[in-house]
């Protein structure tokens, strides 16, 4: 288990189909209705595509007046949403220079709707395909384009996996703060086809109360020939604290028999309250999990909950987890090595 000393969650931010913000995700979430589900046309398929697509934003956002984000695909205008949201008036120190910002972009399937447009384009008349729409294909387009906005050349990736990705997101933002390669992490799952997009914000200061505290993030446990879901599953499980009623688990069972039985049957005996954000939301790959730890961090800020378990069995390679605690501040000052 990968134990985290003194890293807490100075923000978080979300974009989702509930709409844009946190709050909304917070209202949806605790409604327990699932959202309806709409029809996207699929060219080529005799039937369309269930989805539950992202809201517009009540307003445009100012940010896609930067010159980098006025061609940019859905992805992008999602993370960099989120990404501000959780930043909060720290983005203002981050462009003038004040604060070394680490950022972590996780995705699965990342930039689609610009890949399909160019790719249609160059089957239809290589001749004519646009340049300009190649550089959005790309996995790291996302993270390149907030760090142009924010002005921040400081450590930057891309992370590309499955929905247990972007806890090792969090595991390395939480690295980077520990060896000093930067001063704050921002750490980011997003998709696109309108899914959704979730930020957390790391940091090694102590700032406001409750203050959030990241306690640990199991090893990935990789699916195998030797090491099935199951398997992979109850190893992530054994890393984490067993809970007790006061503690809350945000899982990743999205109401698929066949596709949440191994995690079901490795929480059978939760003894604390339960959330299943894909149930409500829908699935949303790499961006579920950013979701679930968003959803977590929120109830645990809202003081409904002394602690929080985020649990991923992902769709095609890892089990991963990650637990999350209210912190003693008065002990944290007085005890800062523990």
């Amino acid at each position: 288990m990968r134990a985290a000393n003194n890293i807490f969650i100075r923000g978080v931010g979300a974009v989702s189909p509930a709409g844009w913000g946190v709050l909304p995700l917070r209202e949806t979430l605790a409604k327990g209705e699932p959202l309806a589900i709409k029809e996207l046309v699929r060219p080529g398929w005799a039937h369309p595509l269930r989805v539950r697509p992202v809201p517009p934003p009540a307003a445009r956002p100012a940010f896609l007046g930067h010159a980098r984000l006025r061609r940019t695909s859905p992805i992008t205008q999602f993370a960099v949403a989120a990404a501000l949201e959780a930043l909060g008036a720290d983005a203002a120190r981050v462009r003038d220079g004040s604060l070394l910002l680490g950022i972590v972009l996780c995705v699965m399937t990342g930039c689609v709707n610009y890949s399909r447009r160019f790719y249609d384009e160059t089957l239809k008349d290589p001749a004519m395909a646009s340049p300009i729409l190649f550089p959005e294909t790309v996995f790291n387009a996302p993270a390149s384009h907030l760090a142009a906005l924010l002005e921040s050349n400081a450590i930057n990736y891309t992370l590309v996996g499955d929905p247990g990705t972007f806890l090792q997101g969090v595991a390395a933002g939480a690295n980077w703060l520990l060896e000093d390669r930067a001063e704050a992490c921002l750490v980011l799952g997003a998709e696109e086809i309108d899914w959704l997009t979730g930020a957390v914000y790391l940091c090694r200061e102590i700032h406001d109360q409750p203050v959030v505290q990241l306690h640990s993030v199991t090893e990935s446990h990789l699916f195998l020939p030797g090491q099935n879901r199951a398997q992979a599953a109850q190893r992530m499980r054994a890393e984490l604290p067993d809970g007790n009623p006061e503690h809350l688990l945000c899982d990743g069972t999205q109401g698929l028999r066949s596709l949440d039985a191994a995690e079901l049957e490795v929480w059978r005996d939760w003894p604390g309250s339960r959330s299943s954000p894909k149930e409500i939301l829908g699935e949303g790959l790499a961006a579920a999990s950013a979701w679930q730890c968003v959803a977590a961090l929120d109830a645990l800020r809202e003081g409904q909950h002394a602690g929080a378990t985020v649990s991923v069995v992902g769709c095609n390679q890892q089990a991963i987890g990650a637990h999350f605690v209210i912190s003693n501040l008065k002990s944290q000052i007085s005890n800062p090595s523990e």
